[in-house]
């Protein structure tokens, strides 16, 4: 055995700089590939969409925003009940099937027209997409070992983030045509993409099989969101995944309003964060493999978080290059708080979800994460907006003290599957 482990140490030094940022096992090889597929075939339809709506289905800008609330709303209800879907029906097998309606439902975009028909179609997708979602996030950790996990969902995530990168750049060769046959196209470009993400899928191999539970398991066990210590985790999980509402919304809006930096400077930002997150997720990552490192990933994350209000706060008074500067370096900071607070997160859901109810728990982790972060993006921008360096740090004390309680919760959340929970 110890001949084994000398020889894969050795393997692994000797690995080229290049080698170690591709995924380590074929598995998770494969996965990565199903996750830029996936990528490359939303990316394609999203970078379009507004236009899609708005010129193909015939859709108002409000009414577009209505159908986006509503698809949100209508998966916070539906999180839970998909997970105990897929928890009953096989992670993997919901997942398929979920991945093959979505395809076939964007192959049916181009016929619909109206705001009715465009309503029952987002709720449609946001069904089948949490649904398939859940089975992706309980099939990834139990098909990998606990010390695989984590690192694996980096390369995945890393995955995702390229294939997005390319999806974008189809999505804007279309419209740069100008065509709206062109834009009418790309929904059934996107569904044949997202079928053979559902057919790679298929080819996956089948998570360890569970012990067949008892009649009487089925009864005591208790649901997901009876685990009130876990959700309190989310949520302050969610709370600290508010750094996308920085990244995308709060920071562009005060570079343009609030500083003298150029608008061309916003390409440059999401161009920085997009290539930060294809290389040092894994890096980030590493190591979180137990519920304290997850909390030290979280905490890594706060202070990011932190660290970029105290930075983007003073370019209102900045010139020139200065403000070019600390601007970028206050995205490049979020962007840090992104990556450690991924990581953070799965390293939660790897240690902290019963074994039996692994997709229940994803859902039971969506409605956390959402309840810590529904509400940011109008406060938060009111707040830099309207009250300057005040609201800046208003943000930073607002991310901070849900962090803070994000550590008792994980114990809690721990004792509270030792006493309940099957082992993971």
């Amino acid at each position: 055995m110890s001949t084994m482990d000398d020889t894969e140490t050795r393997d692994s030094g000797t690995r080229s700089w290049w080698q170690r940022q591709l995924p380590p096992s074929p598995l998770a090889r494969s996965l990565s590939v199903q996750s830029i597929l996936f990528a490359v075939g939303e990316g394609t339809f999203i970078t379009g969409s507004a236009v899609f709506f708005t010129q193909i289905v015939g859709l108002s800008a409000a009414q577009v925003g209505i159908g986006l609330t509503v698809a949100g709303i209508t998966s916070f209800f539906f999180a839970v009940p998909a997970g105990k879907l897929a928890d009953r029906v096989g992670t993997k097998r919901i997942w398929a099937v979920s991945a093959a309606l979505t395809a076939g439902l964007y192959l049916v975009w181009p016929f619909i027209h109206g705001f009715a028909a465009y309503l029952v179609m987002m709720v449609a997708l946001e069904v089948v997409s949490q649904a398939g979602w859940s089975g992706r996030g309980a099939y990834t950790i139990d098909i990998f070992t606990r010390e695989e996990r984590v690192q694996s969902q980096a390369f995945m995530r890393a995955a995702l983030n390229i294939g997005f990168t390319v999806g974008a750049l189809i999505g804007g060769l279309a419209l740069a045509t100008n065509s709206d046959d062109v834009v009418r196209a790309v929904p059934i470009l996107t569904g044949a993409i997202l079928l053979g993400n559902a057919y790679w899928i298929t080819r996956l191999p089948e998570p360890p099989a569970k012990a067949p539970a008892h009649a009487d398991d089925e009864v005591i066990k208790p649901a997901a969101l009876k685990n009130r210590a876990f959700l309190a985790l989310m949520t302050g999980d969610g709370v600290l995944g508010t750094n996308q509402v920085l990244l995308n919304i709060v920071i562009p809006l005060w570079l343009v309003e609030e500083t003298d930096a150029p608008r061309v400077l916003l390409a440059w930002l999401f161009g920085t964060n997009t290539v930060m997150a294809v290389l040092l997720q894994v890096a980030a990552a590493r190591g979180v493999d137990s519920v304290a490192r997850s909390l030290r990933a979280s905490y890594i994350s706060a202070g990011f978080f932190v660290l970029s209000c105290a930075i983007v706060l003073v370019t209102h008074d900045t010139v020139g290059w200065l403000t070019i500067a600390l601007v970028w370096l206050g995205h490049v900071t979020v962007t840090g708080a992104e990556l450690y607070q991924s990581a953070g997160h799965w390293g939660f859901m790897s240690e902290l979800t019963d074994a039996d109810q692994r997709a229940e728990y994803q859902g039971a982790a969506h409605i956390g994460g959402t309840l810590g972060s529904v509400w940011a993006p109008a406060l938060f921008t009111w707040l830099a907006m309207e009250h300057g360096s005040l609201g800046w740090i208003t943000i930073a004390v607002i991310v901070v003290v849900p962090t803070l309680t994000m550590g008792p919760s994980a114990r809690a959340a721990e004792r509270y599957l030792a006493r309940h929970g099957s082992a993971t």
